[in-house]
């Protein structure tokens, strides 16, 4: 493993009054994939809306590539290499696929090169770039999601629940693509999960929450799906 792309160190985060994530301390390497695991309401979204800047921390620190981000605003950490994919493959749904891609891609000096590289990791996508993005597949439009924050070619790559409501097929392309690029280095990812098959074959290392905890944490291997799938049960 490499030095950190991303620390959160004792982080609370809350709505409001309340607290929904306690004192979190969590690692991304920058040259490997972290999962944090959980059921509905355990804090996943809540902790990777921290790290991009969408929600702020109401205690402890957030660094990315060692410098502390804890008071930037989203704008800001995405200028300083971080790529943020919401959860339920959100696209421009009135513009078609292309569009939505050419959208990221203006005005950056290597947009067009970024674009054809990011539909070579995706390369369903190359017929379906005529098609409005509201038609496409669930499936479809994650992938376009994915490589629409791939044009900003970030050092850190933040994805939340990128296989919900996907069909295996699909599944299989974005485990594939993910393995890819952080095997090629020079990026980093973080994400939300709980299909816990998929996250623990691309993570080198996991972190499972609970009520807004950290329940175990591990670098995977032997035992590592029967620790999260124990973790997951608290």
């Amino acid at each position: 493993m490499g030095e950190a792309m991303l620390a959160v160190v004792d982080v609370d985060v809350a709505y409001g009054r309340t607290t929904v994530v306690h004192g979190i301390d969590l690692t991304v390497p920058a040259d490997g994939v972290t999962s944090v695991l959980g059921h509905n309401g355990a804090g996943k979204t809540t902790l990777l809306a921290a790290a991009a800047g969408l929600l702020p921390a109401a205690r402890g620190r957030i660094l990315l590539d060692g410098e502390d981000v804890t008071r930037l605003p989203p704008n800001r950490r995405v200028a300083r290499g971080l790529a943020y994919v919401p959860q339920g493959q959100q696209s421009f749904g009135q513009l078609t696929a292309g569009e939505n891609l050419q959208v990221v891609a203006d005005g950056r000096r290597d947009g067009r090169a970024a674009t054809d590289e990011a539909l070579d990791l995706f390369p369903a996508l190359k017929d379906l770039l005529g098609r409005q993005a509201g038609l496409l597949s669930g499936g479809q439009r994650q992938q376009l999601a994915i490589a629409r924050a791939l044009i900003t070619r970030p050092r850190l790559l933040v994805l939340d629940e990128p296989t919900e409501g996907i069909q295996p097929s699909v599944v299989t392309e974005i485990e594939r693509t993910i393995v890819e690029l952080t095997r090629r280095g020079g990026l980093a990812v973080l994400l939300a999960e709980q299909h816990v098959g998929f996250a623990l074959d691309v993570a080198d290392r996991y972190y499972v929450l609970a009520s807004g905890r950290v329940a175990s944490e591990g670098t995977g291997g032997t035992g590592a799906a029967r620790d999260v799938r124990t973790a997951m049960a608290i």
